[in-house]
């Protein structure tokens, strides 16, 4: 069964995170909607001192811009979907966000609803 974006605000989170990894040689990108559209992006963080999935960048980001509950995630990725990462998104967003996992193309290989 072949996966496919339904909506087109769907389509653009694994673009922006598409682009965010990119843009950052990053291991991972991701991108969340919150309850009122906005979006953010963030790729993963991995310093010596500090490591945050692409996920936990994100959700951070939408966390401190005021967000109280979340649409849907795309996280463009070659692994899987972490459950921490999963287990965050249920707690910023909910038991029915859709999370998209993405190829390196961006294209949906996995939907899960976290």
């Amino acid at each position: 069964m072949s996966i496919t974006f339904e909506d087109p605000d769907d389509k653009k989170l694994a673009t922006l995170a598409r682009a965010t990894r990119a843009r950052t040689r990053a291991a991972e990108g991701a991108c969340v909607r919150d309850q009122d559209g906005r979006t953010y992006a963030g790729a993963t963080v991995a310093l010596e001192h500090l490591r945050v999935s692409a996920v936990g960048v994100a959700l951070s980001m939408a966390a401190s811009s005021g967000a109280t509950s979340l649409e849907a995630v795309a996280v463009v990725t070659e692994g899987d979907l972490d459950a921490g990462d999963l287990a965050a998104v249920r707690e910023l967003g909910g038991d029915s966000v859709t999370v998209f996992r993405c190829a390196p193309d961006g294209s949906p290989v996995e939907q899960v609803t976290a």
